[in-house]
């Protein structure tokens, strides 16, 4: 293993460790008792979702508890506006215009945290313990304020250390925290159920069929995650004289999953911004919706799928530019044999990839909801089903796959020539 890449892995956990700091760094102001109450009565519902994608943050009310889920919802949002607007999706493809970009994303994530972190602090201040004493220590502006301030300095400090995983590390540093966040609670989840089987509160035999349903899910997302269809390159005889010396690929991957795990991704963060706003309400509509939406309910599951199923078409169409391979194969002098070059190739591609994007998309809408609509009838916890265990092995196999193929750089001068 090169020292290039030991580097890598030692920023990504020097970075990962910094985060899990971060998530015990409390909001000034607040009485951690009667927070913990809250959550203790409200584990089960959308707050406790929202716990385990911050890592434990929202139950120690840390300047991270609204995670780095702002950052994914504006980026969810510049997405669509790219689609939907010429202009603003040929600024994302130039080197100059894709800095403005991610500058707007950074702008939209300041002013959607800001909201948040107003919504989160008006919760707390008609938050009340059992035994009467209010979640605020202190003046009620000064607390909205510093709450304000708080929690946005700690998700500013995410989005930048996930920028430096991204840059610097190995992986995508927003999978990665996400990642760690849900691995770092899955030991108390662990103690949890079996304490529980200890108590009597829950059967054995129960514990064995969450567990296998856990390992039908892993071997299911391993088997869809790493096929692909390959679509097989020819060359012109000019074309391999010239790059005899080199490593040229004869086909073209492509993925089963195309969008990876963004889907699930976008979709807890779309579910997760409505949940805060509403939980932290003390109206009873909203609370009532909020409770509508809680997770492991119908409505719940419903939304996801649908929302699983809408992400993973709309970013397999960003992720995968059928006329950009096409455009490099034609340059590189390499063809798919019984399709002409150019367009026909654009085509047959997109047909290819239209197809697998639809069979993925189902894929991941089931793993994201039926296994933990069953398990979650068991009376199991969060991370044992559905959209954690799917973000769990998706990202540690394609955290994998990026340390291959960075060690595989360092004994291949090249790997390809057709830009694939």
């Amino acid at each position: 293993m090169g020292n290039a890449l030991v580097q890598k892995i030692l920023i990504t956990f020097g970075f990962l460790f910094a985060y899990r700091v971060l998530a015990y760094v409390p909001t000034p102001g607040v009485d951690l008792g009667v927070i913990k109450e809250f959550f203790d009565s409200n584990s089960g519902n959308g707050v406790g979702m929202l716990n385990m994608f911050s890592g434990g943050a929202v139950e120690r009310l840390s300047i991270i508890s609204l995670g780095i889920m702002p950052y994914i919802t504006a980026s969810i949002v510049m997405e669509l506006l790219a689609a939907t607007f010429p202009a603003l999706g040929q600024m994302k493809k130039e080197r100059d215009g894709m800095q403005k970009y991610m500058q707007i994303i950074r702008y939209f994530t300041i002013f959607i945290t800001v909201v948040q972190a107003i919504g989160v602090s008006m919760g707390l201040q008609s938050m009340t313990g059992r035994n009467g004493a209010g979640a605020v220590m202190i003046d009620p502006t000064t607390f909205t304020v510093l709450t304000t301030f708080s929690m946005l300095t700690g998700t500013m400090l995410l989005m930048w250390i996930g920028e430096q995983i991204t840059q610097k590390g190995i992986g995508n540093g927003i999978s990665l925290i996400i990642f760690a966040g849900i691995v770092s609670g899955l030991p108390s989840a662990i103690g949890q159920t079996f304490a529980a089987v200890n108590s009597g509160e829950m059967n054995f035999l129960i514990v064995l069929g969450i567990l296998a349903i856990m390992l039908i899910t892993i071997l299911a997302i391993i088997y869809v995650e790493l096929g692909e269809r390959r679509v097989p390159i020819s060359y012109s005889r000019k074309t391999i004289m010239q790059n005899k010396t080199k490593r040229v690929m004869n086909y073209i991957p492509i993925k089963v999953n195309l969008s990876g795990v963004i889907p699930p991704i976008f979709a807890s963060a779309i579910l997760m911004f409505p949940l805060t706003m509403l939980q932290s309400s003390s109206n009873e509509i909203a609370t009532a919706i909020a409770d509508s939406l809680a997770p492991g309910g119908i409505t719940f599951n419903v939304v996801t799928f649908l929302l699983v199923m809408f992400f993973a078409f709309f970013y397999a169409s960003i992720a995968f530019n059928a006329k950009d391979i096409s455009d490099n194969l034609k340059k590189q002098g390499g063809f798919i044999p019984g399709v002409r070059p150019g367009e026909q190739t654009k085509e047959f591609l997109n047909e290819i990839a239209s197809r697998l994007t639809g069979s993925g998309a189902i894929y991941l809408a089931i793993i994201s909801t039926i296994p933990f609509m069953v398990i979650s009838g068991m009376g199991a916890s969060f991370y044992f089903g559905g959209v954690a265990v799917l973000i769990i092995v998706q990202v540690a196999l394609d955290t994998m796959r990026k340390i291959e193929a960075q060690r595989t750089m360092n004994q291949y001068d090249t790997l390809g020539n057709v830009g694939l």
